[in-house]
């Protein structure tokens, strides 16, 4: 396939894999595809072994590293708050209701020293604080795409970015979101409808994306709900150069899901999603599961924002997931995980690239098939 987002890559097709997963992100990259690393919950050590890793992986091919910088976040004028400042803000009513749950679902402790993502580092996940040393990673090595996916790139980010030749891309759920963002100096946008994974709007793809290449003078990839061929062949026609695609991966065989959610994935509908704040603050798309349905109770405390959330949650959902396994238990019955609505269509378990092998094939029927009909 030859297109704006092709060339500008230099990759065969344009599918973009965004995941948390080295081995997907270097197998989508080797299948001709263009894999994108979600930072978000590494370390900077792992960070860097897992670039040093997909690098020695894929050579010269190309990929992405994803951040998460929130345009306002607690703390902002103070370049966020720390860990501890943050801890110290959490209501006593909010730490009650998590311990409530564990306790009535019967969720073991996790062994001493099992330390949390959100303690790490000493700055909070989702704050600039913990973004700016992934920058700085990410661009000591070969990374050609800088993704933000939460709001608009700050400027420090985009200049950076620019300073070491790389291109910069964001989301955006509304079509003014994506002239922000091209306003902030983004190369890309990704155009995610209220179908897709982790942090979404509300609007529907088939509608968000020509208002956003309507808007903007930038290639777009489409996002949300796309899974097969089909679905790439409309985002395609209806103005994406590419599509941008999460969930579908979660399930692949090298995916690093979680064996109790995989599960559930595979035998989930698409109506089996639902978009709350339950676990980063701000509304994101995740498979339904008793822990929704605890946070969606009018009778219990509402989530906090981001990122006191995350926050909030990270021991207990670290002892739900370490506990998942056991079949029938309450980890079991609240394990979740953020997925999209294409969830319904992700039943068998492949290989990465037979995934991007079968989406193409499956565009390609779809794109004849419509030319097809406009024969005399």
């Amino acid at each position: 396939m030859r297109n704006d987002i092709t060339e500008m890559f230099g990759i065969e097709f344009p599918i973009f894999a965004f995941s948390h997963c080295r081995d997907v992100v270097a197998a989508v990259s080797k299948a001709g595809g263009m894999g994108v690393l979600g930072a978000v919950a590494h370390t900077d050590e792992q960070l860097e072994i897992d670039l040093n890793w997909i690098e020695a992986e894929i050579g010269d091919r190309p990929y992405g590293v994803d951040l998460i910088i929130p345009a306002r976040y607690l703390g902002d004028d103070e370049g966020g708050y720390s860990a501890e400042q943050i801890e110290a803000l959490i209501p006593v009513e909010h730490r009650a209701f998590v311990d409530d749950i564990l306790a009535r679902y019967g969720v073991p402790d996790v062994p001493d020293g099992d330390g949390g993502l959100m303690t790490r580092s000493g700055s909070a996940t989702f704050s600039a604080n913990r973004a700016a040393p992934q920058l700085e990673i990410a661009l000591a090595h070969k990374a050609v795409l800088i993704v933000n996916a939460l709001g608009p790139p700050p400027p420090h980010m985009v200049e950076r970015a620019k300073e070491a030749g790389r291109l910069v891309g964001a989301l955006a759920g509304k079509a003014q979101h994506a002239q922000r963002h091209v306003n902030a100096g983004v190369d890309v946008i990704i155009a995610q409808g209220s179908e897709a994974g982790g942090h979404t709007g509300e609007i529907g793809t088939m509608v968000l994306i020509p208002e956003v290449v309507d808007a903007v003078d930038v290639p777009v990839l489409a996002a949300g709900g796309i899974g097969r061929g089909r679905q790439m062949a409309a985002a395609m026609a209806l103005g994406a150069q590419g599509v941008w695609c999460g969930s579908v991966w979660l399930t692949t065989e090298e995916a690093e899901t979680l064996p109790a959610v995989k599960e559930k994935f595979l035998n989930a509908t698409s109506s089996d999603t639902i978009r709350s704040r339950s676990r980063t603050g701000k509304h994101a798309r995740m498979l339904k599961s008793a822990w929704t349905e605890e946070w969606d109770n009018p009778a219990t405390p509402d989530p906090l924002g981001m990122p006191m959330q995350p926050m909030l949650i990270d021991d207990a959902i670290r002892r739900i997931d370490r506990a998942a396994h056991v079949p029938g238990s309450g980890a079991e019955k609240l394990a979740n995980y953020f997925v999209g609505q294409i969830v319904g269509d992700m039943n068998k378990s492949k290989p990465t690239r037979q995934v991007v092998l079968d989406m193409i094939d499956e565009f390609i029927d779809a794109a004849q098939t419509v030319a097809a009909q406009l024969e005399d």
